[in-house]
């Protein structure tokens, strides 16, 4: 049995939790800082990780008496090391290695997207290697195919605005909150696909994607309703947001089923933020049941940044376990690097 500490803390939210490859995750505490940055429109790097400072030590604490165990019943801790915000993973990566050496625990570096990626093991329906994972989230657009824990190809990747990104971007065109996916989505469960948007590279053969022509759409139409004295609200509102979801959504199942066909594998794994669209979902599913295959999610509340798939990924990388205590962060770090496990 072993028992990890998460911590995550690479953007906006401060996430703590312990899993025990026994029992599973067995506490999960999370701060958001949505309510920080909403007022200028993204995150504020300086901003979140003077937040992390305040928050991490309490969550901590509340996370270990959810647990109901001390420091001492720990057999590691993990914190994620990028690539994230630099300040922010300063913030995780030297509190997690100040505990572990006042209490001689193990410390485990951990990739943020290897996280999201072997977060639906977290779910009851758990996928096993070999898989493809769909990584799609705010900064992220990837199809990576997964030999083994450790052993990743990246198959394609976004050449600008991942998706989430793109959901962000043309929410805020329309005036909604930040982070703008969660409305878009809400609003486009009662609209309808009555504006045509660009589907970019769609039918590029290759498994590359690209959302920035999508959002230049959006703009245009928006300018092109406003010139025609058409008012951006209600049902108008609706369906522009049904459109964007529809075009964003038939992107990343096109691709994630051609991933598919060309490895010849049959288990897709999607997570990230954006795994949370419930349409992405149920168009994933009809597609892949065409074709034989199976898609597997996280958990709706551990699609976003959360400290659970940290945890979980220090428990299945636990023998390569740290005692030095020296740390760094990566800003920048390319997952298909990573040793196996």
């Amino acid at each position: 049995m072993v028992k990890v500490l998460g911590i995550e803390s690479s953007c906006d939210e401060t996430g703590i939790a312990i899993y025990d490859t026994e029992q599973g995750l067995i506490a999960d505490t999370l701060y958001s800082q949505i309510e920080l940055h909403r007022q200028y429109g993204g995150v504020v790097p300086e901003l979140a990780s003077r937040d992390h400072l305040r928050r991490i030590i309490p969550l901590i604490d509340e996370c270990l008496a959810q647990a109901k165990c001390l420091l001492n019943d720990l057999d590691a801790l993990a914190y994620t090391a990028g690539p994230g915000l630099n300040g922010a993973l300063l913030i995780g990566a030297s509190i997690a290695n100040s505990i572990g050496f006042a209490n001689k625990l193990p410390i485990i570096p951990i990739h943020h997207l290897e996280g999201h990626l072997l977060s639906p093991l977290l779910a009851d329906d758990k996928p096993n290697p070999p898989f493809i994972a769909l990584l799609a989230s705010g900064g992220h657009s990837q199809l990576i195919a997964v030999k083994a824990i450790g052993e990743y190809q990246l198959l394609g990747d976004t050449l600008d605005d991942a998706a989430g990104e793109a959901f962000d971007k043309t929410a805020k065109m329309l005036g909604l909150p930040y982070p703008g996916g969660r409305y878009i989505a809400e609003l486009a469960a009662l609209g309808h696909e009555n504006y045509k948007l660009p589907r970019p590279m769609l039918h590029s053969g290759d498994l590359t994607m690209s959302f920035s022509g999508l959002k230049t759409a959006v703009l245009t139409l928006i300018n092109n309703l406003t010139e025609q004295n058409i008012t951006i609200e209600g049902q108008v509102l609706q369906d522009i947001a049904r459109s964007i979801e529809e075009s964003i959504t038939d992107v990343l199942v096109k691709k994630s089923v051609m991933a598919l066909k060309q490895t010849q594998i049959r288990t897709l794994v999607v997570s990230g933020g954006v795994s949370a669209n419930l349409r992405l979902r149920e168009k994933l599913d009809l597609e892949l049941a065409k074709i034989q295959a199976k898609a597997f999610y996280p958990p709706l509340r551990l699609c976003t940044d959360n400290g659970a798939m940290i945890a979980l990924a220090g428990a299945i990388r636990f023998k390569q376990q740290k005692f030095t205590y020296d740390f760094s962060v990566h800003p920048r770090w390319d997952l298909t690097t990573l040793a196996s496990n």
